[in-house]
């Protein structure tokens, strides 16, 4: 089973799945008229239809294109729209080709009512690539960007990407582009006879911003299969940039799993899962960890893993706070890449706006040899689901940050890292023998740990797997952090089966000091991995 989610360029994504349009009518309605509602009309009246898959109307040239000659394509910096226009943000299109196979559509909506934006050949600088241009003719768009003066005043620079799929991605200040978002994903890793299903957005909406806005509203439409969705999408650029989602989906036909606010990323190793080969860079992914905070209040923490094979865990919660894909630990040396800068990298973090009700959040991690896919996938899957027809509407804001500790709870200490190593016994002569047990070590840190001190240990609470069992544990002040480390050694007794552990700090009252930590060591890994 294979997961193809997205390609890690940093420059542009290499989805699977095409881009595609259909056809809709122009609205002639005023901006203060036109709403989320417009856009689930529309996508009301398509669940009720056959789904139709729009054909590919791209020539050889361009159909059969290479991701290095794709590159050439760019938008040409002078003809990007809104260029003679009052207002801070600027968008650029990307052209059709590769597997970009069918045009979106884009529409803009104005004061006194709405216009496409047409596709023009001469809006792109094609480098060196050789083509009868009377064949691009009638080809069209298959994404968008968004720029705006993030940086500097006088630059502008490309804060969100829009292209192929239901995928997008979004950065703040001082930020590279790293993981993306999604729409909508349909049976993602549910068996092996079971294909995903990658609805795709047909037609976007762009408000033109009046003067002194300094956020941009975006409506979407998708459609897939089995379902369809209307989208309202309002970025905020910052230092961390924020993006309101408001949604409104409709289902065509039965699925297995709807995957919603989903987020895709690479994990590739760090220190506890080196590469095979020497690397000079200690560590490359564009996340470490998902983090939790469930409707009941408890924070939870899972290291990501770049398992052999498939990897599937599920949180059941209930009406959740958040849940996102982290970069802890983003100092420079960690990472060492002039290049990909890793550490610049940002957080995703969904914070719900709405009552989601109950379901489950799914890690999916799969096994990638490189940095250049994402492997990582995490997603609410609600337990109820619309009748078929009738919207299910969701409401969540995403922060897109590197200052991870402000989406912490003070009153909560964080696991700052995990460590692991093949166990080892210290001898009489202090020479350490290898024991077979795995070695885990994990950094809880934050204020509550360094307002008790050295001096107020926590107690724990740790659980692991029934044929995999803890030989000793104990906690360790961290003089570096003023947190404490808790040292576990552990045996796996079966190691065809996934082991998973929890561990937590707690007071004298057994509340909870820190998040769970919810560690997964998966199939087949050997003690001195």
């Amino acid at each position: 089973m294979s997961y193809p989610l997205a390609n890690r360029s940093g420059r542009s994504l290499n989805f699977i799945s095409n881009v595609v349009a259909i056809s809709l009518l122009v609205l002639s309605t005023s901006s203060f008229g036109f709403s989320l509602d417009d856009v689930a009309e529309k996508a009301q009246a398509l669940v009720k239809q056959d789904y139709v898959k729009p054909q590919s109307n791209l020539p050889v040239e361009f159909s059969q294109m290479q991701f290095a000659d794709y590159m050439k394509i760019q938008p040409i910096a002078e003809k990007f729209h809104w260029n003679d226009q009052q207002t801070p943000f600027r968008l650029a299109f990307y052209h059709q080709g590769m597997h970009f196979k069918v045009p979106v559509k884009i529409n803009e909506i104005l004061p006194n009512g709405m216009t496409e934006i047409t596709y023009d050949p001469e809006d792109f600088a094609f480098g060196d690539l050789s083509f009868d241009k009377a064949t691009t003719s009638n080809l069209g768009y298959a994404g968008f960007r968004v720029l705006y003066p993030i940086n500097k005043a006088d630059k502008y620079d490309e804060i969100m990407s829009v292209l192929g799929a239901s995928y997008f991605r979004v950065i703040g200040k001082d930020q590279v582009y790293g993981l993306s978002g999604r729409g909508m994903n349909i049976d993602t890793a549910v068996s092996d006879d079971i294909a995903e299903e990658f609805p795709e957005f047909r037609e976007f909406w762009i408000q033109h911003p009046q003067p002194g806005e300094e956020n941009l509203v975006i409506y979407a439409l998708l459609d897939s299969p089995s379902a369809t969705g209307a989208y309202r999408f309002d970025l905020q650029p910052g230092a961390n940039t924020v993006l309101d989602v408001e949604a409104k989906v409709y289902l065509r036909k039965q699925v297995n799993e709807l995957g919603l606010a989903t987020l895709t990323s690479m994990f590739l190793y760090d220190g506890r899962q080196p590469p095979s080969q020497h690397n000079f860079r200690p560590q490359i992914h564009d996340s470490n960890g998902l983090s939790i905070h469930a409707g009941n209040g408890e924070w939870i923490w899972r290291p990501l893993n770049n398992p052999d094979g498939v990897s599937v865990s599920t949180w059941q919660v209930e009406s959740p706070k958040g849940f996102g894909l982290l970069q802890r630990g983003r100092e420079f040396s960690r990472f060492q890449d002039l290049d990909d800068l890793y550490h610049l990298r940002p957080s995703a973090w969904v914070e719900t706006k709405s009552d989601w009700g109950k379901g489950r959040i799914k890690l999916i991690e799969y096994r990638t040899a490189d940095e250049t896919n994402d492997n990582v996938g995490a997603f609410w899957i609600p337990d109820n689901l619309p009748a078929f027809g009738e919207p299910l509407d969701l409401a969540y804001r995403i922060h897109w940050t590197l200052d991870e500790p402000s989406l912490a709870d003070p009153n909560i200490a964080w696991v700052a890292q995990t460590l692991r190593s093949a166990g080892e016994d210290k001898q009489a002569n202090l020479i350490r023998d290898l024991d077979e047990t795995i070695l885990l070590q994990v950094d809880f840190q934050g204020p509550v740990l360094t307002e008790r001190g050295e001096y107020q240990m926590p107690a724990t609470q740790i659980s692991i797997s029934e044929h995999a069992e803890i030989l000793s544990s104990h906690l360790r002040y961290n003089q570096a952090t003023k947190g404490w480390r808790l040292i576990m050694r552990t045996r796996i007794h079966d190691p065809t089966k996934v082991v998973e552990m929890r561990a937590a700090l707690v007071d004298e009252n057994q509340q909870p000091l820190s998040e769970t930590w919810s560690y997964q060591i998966p199939v087949g890994y050997a003690v001195t991995r």
